[in-house]
């Protein structure tokens, strides 16, 4: 492809947003499975759980992306005490400390290991499903009793059947499947905040 043609950069434009769009429209039988995220999640927040996220690369920077969100806020109009959310890509020291004296592999389950609690929830984002990192704090959030989530792509690679909910983007295209995690993040955790928010109301 001549990229530096017009028609053919035209083209590919349009590809790519047909693309997004298809896989967000793929993203409505997944209703059930984003329902019982989101009761997970508001669950765990009612009863003073914590969130933890992690992934690699562009899915460690929509791991801290979502954290984020809960830390600080979701939404300008809705202002609300901050919701205990963290990524396990820690600080620089804690991941080149753990990098080479335990190896990357380790990198999120020792975090892990030293924060979470019975009935926390571990969210994993993985475009191959495959991550061992990733796949190491799964299976340590199962070991230790916390709840899980996994944004998965692909077929859901080893991490598939592991979670208590996940959700696999059916595509092999890793933008594509980023662009569909952080538009389920953003969903389950708006719903989420909103239920929370609404039981908390009730209690008053």
């Amino acid at each position: 492809m001549n990229l530096h043609n017009k028609k053919e950069i035209n083209k590919k434009i349009k590809k790519s947003i047909e693309e997004s769009i298809f896989l967000k429209r793929k993203i409505n039988k997944f209703s059930n499975k984003i329902i019982n995220s989101v009761d997970l999640i508001s669950d765990t927040l009612m009863i003073g759980g914590k969130i933890f996220l992690c992934g690699n690369g562009g899915s460690a920077a929509d791991a801290q992306h979502l954290a984020a969100e809960y830390l600080v806020r979701l939404k300008k109009n809705i202002n609300r005490n901050p919701f205990p959310a963290i990524s396990l890509a820690m600080d620089t020291s804690t991941l080149t400390a753990c990098g080479n004296d335990l190896g990357f592999n380790n990198i999120f389950s020792r975090n892990l290991l030293a924060l979470g609690k019975r009935n926390d929830v571990l969210i994993v984002l993985s475009t191959s499903g495959n991550s061992p990192n990733v796949l190491k704090a799964l299976i340590m959030s199962k070991k230790m009793k916390l709840k899980s989530i996994a944004l998965l792509g692909s077929k859901g690679g080893k991490m598939r059947g592991l979670a208590d909910e996940e959700i696999i983007v059916p595509s092999y295209e890793v933008a594509r499947i980023q662009e569909s995690h952080i538009f389920l993040g953003h969903l389950i955790f708006e719903l989420a905040e909103k239920r929370v928010i609404e039981k908390l109301n009730r209690k008053k």
